[in-house]
């Protein structure tokens, strides 16, 4: 399922038309970006908690040549899901 899946399926669920279906979507996904930005984790029950991690800094190896490289720490997002999901799934 591609973006254009999904806003397809809001709208028919919610009766809402392709438009606002897509003004919700896109809603949501930089409510949840500036919340992990701040570091706030965001928890949506019976789905999953999206989150931001740590990642430290370690020596590498440059894959075409074999040396040595230094690659930097910083912070990734991060997807748990819930039980609920993961029983769906299975």
């Amino acid at each position: 399922m591609n973006r254009v899946d999904l806003v397809s399926t809001m709208a028919g669920a919610s009766g809402w038309t392709k438009a606002e279906a897509d003004r919700a979507l896109r809603a949501f996904l930089v409510s949840v970006q500036r919340s992990l930005k701040r570091g706030q984790p965001v928890t949506l029950v019976g789905f999953g908690t999206f989150s931001v991690r740590r990642r430290k800094p370690r020596r590498g190896k440059n894959p075409r040549t074999g040396q040595p490289m230094h690659v930097a720490g910083g912070r990734i997002p991060r997807f748990k899901p819930s039980r609920d999901l993961k029983r769906a799934v299975r």
